[in-house]
């Protein structure tokens, strides 16, 4: 290998063992990819591969990662909107045999267990080592990682009585399971720290003094998502077992269905969210009884 592919809002660079992605900085790329900047995803980290045709003409090329191997997707966890992909790579359509011919070359070099889930973090999470604390401004405080701790400083105004009561927070690394992360998209979004010694958190993450809720402008995708990452990382690499993002699954507590319907319905007459994504999120959450 050792060729390149330029594409819309990023260029990928084959090397012998791995894919070096550089995004691009223009303000037409997603925040998230300039947050990025570039990853290296070795060839261990990759399940799959294909080429699909785009819009207007252009040709998707696509790998998927291996369950387990970026802690950047297993904490999105499937929440990442089409655009905001950073494992794909629009191309133009005078580029299309050329992504034609990488695509070949990248299942020929896909790990024999390529559908299995991978033991360990194979891509660096972004800011996995960073120089200065990670942080970023949520709705009810403000979060902070510097690598051996995870910090909550609750807002005046957006904390809830029950974080008040507790106090800021600092949790260290080797007292972490993992993360819990709720897109900002979302009307629920936010970043909940599962913890060792209590794994039963409370419900709301409004009253969790291990979580901090986004709200509508606070945790950005492209300063939260790569804050969870960073953490899972650093999780994994204090404990013997990988850390894991909590995924959604089975039936969940009716007591959590209906508090949250509330919290959307307050947000619905703030005006914080619309007729159309108040429904549907209604809908949604009704669904998972």
């Amino acid at each position: 290998m050792g060729d390149v592919l330029a594409g819309i809002q990023a260029t990928w660079e084959f090397e012998s063992d791995s894919v070096l992605i550089r995004f691009e900085r223009g303000h037409r790329t997603p925040k998230l990819f300039q947050a990025l900047r570039e990853r290296r995803i070795p060839h261990e980290a990759l399940a799959s591969v294909t080429l699909s045709p785009g819009k207007r003409g252009t040709t998707v090329l696509r790998v998927a990662p291996r369950a387990g191997a970026d802690p950047l997707m297993e904490a999105a966890a499937g929440q990442l909107r089409e655009e905001s992909d950073p494992y794909r790579l629009v191309i133009p359509a005078d580029r299309a045999a050329l992504a034609l011919r990488w695509a070949d070359e990248l299942r020929a070099v896909l790990p024999r267990d390529a559908d299995q889930p991978a033991d360990r973090y194979a891509v660096a999470a972004p800011y996995a080592v960073p120089d200065a604390p990670l942080q970023f401004k949520a709705y009810d405080g403000r979060a902070s990682f510097d690598g051996r701790h995870v910090g909550f400083r609750w807002s005046r105004t957006g904390a809830s009585s029950a974080k008040w009561k507790v106090g800021d927070q600092n949790f260290p690394v080797q007292e972490l399971t993992g993360v819990e992360w709720r897109t900002p998209e979302a009307a629920d979004g936010h970043l909940r720290l599962l913890l060792r010694s209590e794994p039963s958190r409370p419900a709301q993450p409004e009253k969790d003094p291990a979580a901090v809720v986004f709200g509508p402008r606070g945790g950005p995708l492209h300063e939260s998502l790569p804050f969870a990452a960073a953490v899972l990382e650093s999780v994994q690499k204090s404990a013997r077992t990988p850390a894991m993002a909590l995924r959604s699954g089975g039936r969940r507590d009716p007591a959590d269905i209906a508090e949250r319907i509330r919290h959307l319905g307050e947000l619905h007459q703030a005006g914080l969210v619309t007729d159309d994504e108040f429904s549907s999120k209604k809908a949604e959450l009704l669904a998972e009884l």
